[in-house]
């Protein structure tokens, strides 16, 4: 790497998509960022703001085969702004990579070995690591000389204990099937945990911190001294708190139910709790806003499907303190956490005895800046701290390239 390669490329592959985020490390700053989307549609879009310049979104719109032709695209855009692929400045390309399983507890320098631990994980992240590994070797193959590194969402959550981290389930049978709560999200539970002992003036270290990562997925987390000990979402994404279109935690013989009783088979059950459950399941919304908005206007629906929200929801709050033991901070990050006002003061109302308490004025307040919404008076510190997947990623790929 030259002296002067001090840029990263974020690359996050989903599906039919390519998200992607091209940084400066000097000073964390974004110099483009973009989307494609629909891939291998004749409607696919890609859409491209070049922040180091200043200029304005560009989009396009037209058939992008596979992930090699979106890839070209992203560069061919990053080119036009002189930030192209082939530049010397830059120093490696960070891939989110959903499943690490047990093995991976930190970014690693991708290889062929690497590559093939990741395929193996498939049956565990079926929906996520054939993505990520498509955005891998279509990023090697046009950069076969550039450092790629991955960096796992489970990573940060293999500090648990095994108290946590074992299901009560045949030892052998978990094992030869991998069968383990992994935990998700791991990236923004690291970076969120982080910034909220920034906002206390200490360090990770001497902080137990609660994180909810409120998104369309949803996972909670209990922070101590900047290690996992425990997370909401187990062997995959589907545990835990409701989400946007996912269950969370159901009594696991609802699945035996659907399957002998409804005459549903595995691919149906999957598909109900996945995507046609949580929020949109119990009002057909998975939007927040427009479920506020309903409950605004008296819709009894939208009504239940938010008091069952929180009401899992400060489960795991009460939960993650006898967890933790002591509690320093519960920070509220992603899109609802982040934005949903009601949310935030729902979740923490009637937690006093647990040192909790939202501040109305504090609350309401939209910034982009972490910031405390608690009451000077209150035991514990709320705050809502902006998450930053990216930046995570950058920083932990651009470190490992420099040792």
């Amino acid at each position: 790497m030259t002296a002067n390669a001090t840029r990263v490329l974020v690359l996050n592959s989903g599906s039919s998509s390519l998200k992607y985020q091209l940084l400066d490390m000097t000073d964390g700053s974004r110099l483009a960022v973009g989307l494609v989307e629909r891939i291998g549609e004749q409607t696919s879009r890609l859409a491209h703001t070049p922040l180091a310049t200043g200029g304005a979104k560009r989009e396009h719109e037209g058939p992008i085969a596979d992930h090699t032709a979106a890839l070209r695209a992203v560069s061919d855009e990053l080119a036009k702004d002189g930030l192209g692929l082939d530049s010397p400045e830059l120093a490696a390309i960070g891939h989110r990579v959903v499943h690490g399983g047990s093995r991976f507890t930190e970014p690693t320098l991708i290889d062929d070995a690497v590559l093939a631990e990741i395929e193996r994980l498939v049956p565990v992240a079926p929906l996520h690591n054939p993505a990520n590994i498509t955005g891998i070797k279509t990023a090697q193959a046009l950069r076969p000389d550039l450092p790629q590194v991955a960096v796992f969402d489970t990573a940060f959550h293999t500090t648990m204990p095994e108290s946590a981290a074992r299901y009560a389930i045949d030892v052998e049978t978990a094992d030869a099937h991998q069968i383990r709560r992994y935990g998700f999200h791991g990236t923004s539970h690291a970076y969120v945990s982080r910034k909220t002992a920034e906002l206390l003036g200490k360090d990770p270290s001497e902080v137990n911190v609660i994180v909810l990562h409120l998104g369309n997925g949803a996972s909670a987390s209990a922070v101590a001294g900047g290690r996992c000990v425990d997370t909401s979402m187990g062997l995959t994404p589907l545990e835990g708190l409701v989400m946007g279109t996912r269950s969370g935690d159901v009594d696991p013989a609802v699945v035996f139910h659907l399957l002998r009783v409804a005459g549903m088979s595995a691919d149906e059950v999957d598909v109900l709790l996945n995507k046609k459950s949580g929020l949109l399941g119990l009002c057909g919304d998975n939007d927040m806003r427009e479920i506020r908005r309903r409950v605004d206007e008296g819709d009894a629906r939208a009504a239940l499907a938010f008091d069952i929200y929180i009401h899992r929801l400060k489960k795991y709050i009460g939960a993650y303190s006898a967890v933790l033991g002591r509690v320093d901070a519960v920070a509220f990050t992603a899109g609802v956490g982040e934005n949903a006002v009601a949310v935030r003061e729902a979740a923490i109302k009637g937690l006093e005895e647990l040192g909790l308490a939202v501040d109305a004025d504090l609350n309401g307040v939209r910034s982009d800046e972490p910031r405390l919404i608690s009451p000077e008076y209150a035991r514990v510190a709320v705050a809502v701290v902006p998450t930053d997947e990216e930046l995570e990623i950058a920083n932990q790929t651009y470190a490992l390239v420099n040792r």
